[in-house]
């Protein structure tokens, strides 16, 4: 009986001193904060016994709970990583309206959980993005910077591709009549407004820009899925080709949701991010010091 109420009164710290020392503990916690236009934005925070974290970004019309990035995270808090995955604004549990565009407030967004990460003490290893999320941590590092690795998984570079399919041949002519054009499931229900703002904001995103002005010194991996139905896998070898400190790999076979190419998935980020900061590992500079 008395041995029963000992173990009882076993805490978190006791655990971890007790496991082995490549053994993370884990433990998943809802993280709210605000962003620079006051919405709140909702994500969830796996701590293991490291500081070093990943943030991982959502794509379009998608959320935190994109099954890649939930594979993400348990490969990446098995090998020892701390991670986070958030819902932007307009998108999940976040506050705020859904917009086609938002590129750059997307990034915004991405900056506001990174302040509120590095003042938690966590060392910010790494940011990555998935489609239009591979975007946002794209144009984080071209405007922002003090990030050393930045992994873009299936992202757009040519942001004038690829709207046709959504809106129509004739998105531009409707758009200009009407001021906006409303998008439709097979069923006729309207799953969301395009306006014209919000597809200029698309067509104004200059990712040729965006990629010359990353630093050298940041390591960017993109991986992109050779049979990818929604981006052409032209669109990584662009990335390639601009960015000059610069890693790609091409999964064959895979789709833009790597349906069947989970685990190659995951292993190719794992060996990326162990190349340059494994989590044992001391070199991570803080991130606190350079905001």
């Amino acid at each position: 009986m008395s041995g029963d109420k000992k173990q009882e009164g076993i805490n978190l710290a006791d655990l971890a001193s007790a496991l082995p020392s490549n053994t993370a503990v884990k433990n998943e916690e809802k993280v709210t904060m605000a962003n620079n236009y006051g919405e709140m934005l909702v994500g969830v925070l796996h701590r293991t016994s490291s500081e070093k974290l990943v943030i991982l970004c959502h794509g379009f019309q998608s959320s935190k709970e994109d099954k890649s990035l939930l594979t993400l995270v348990d490969a990446l808090t098995k090998e020892g990583f701390s991670a986070f995955r958030f819902d932007f604004a307009g998108n999940g549990e976040s506050d705020g309206v859904f917009q086609y565009g938002n590129y750059r407030k997307e990034a915004d967004d991405l900056r506001s959980v990174i302040i509120h990460l590095a003042k938690q003490k966590y060392n910010i290893c790494a940011i990555l993005g998935h489609s239009k999320g591979g975007n946002a941590v794209l144009l984080y590092a071209s405007i922002y910077g003090g990030i050393d690795t930045v992994i873009n998984i299936s992202g757009r570079f040519a942001l004038e591709r690829g709207i046709s399919g959504r809106l129509g041949k004739d998105f531009k002519q409707r758009i200009k009549k009407d001021g906006f054009i409303d998008v439709k499931d097979k069923r006729g229900k309207v799953e969301y407004r395009v306006t014209e703002e919000s597809l200029m904001d698309r067509l104004t995103t200059d990712m040729h820009a965006a990629c010359i002005s990353i630093n050298k010194e940041c390591r960017v991996l993109t991986v992109h899925g050779s049979a990818d139905e929604i981006v052409p896998a032209e669109d990584a070898k662009e990335f390639a080709k601009l960015i000059a400190n610069h890693k790609l790999h091409i999964i064959e076979g895979a789709n833009h949701n790597y349906t069947k190419h989970q685990s190659e998935l995951a292993s190719i980020v794992l060996d990326f991010l162990k190349c340059g900061c494994p989590p044992s590992s001391k070199c991570m500079l803080t991130l606190r010091s350079r905001l």
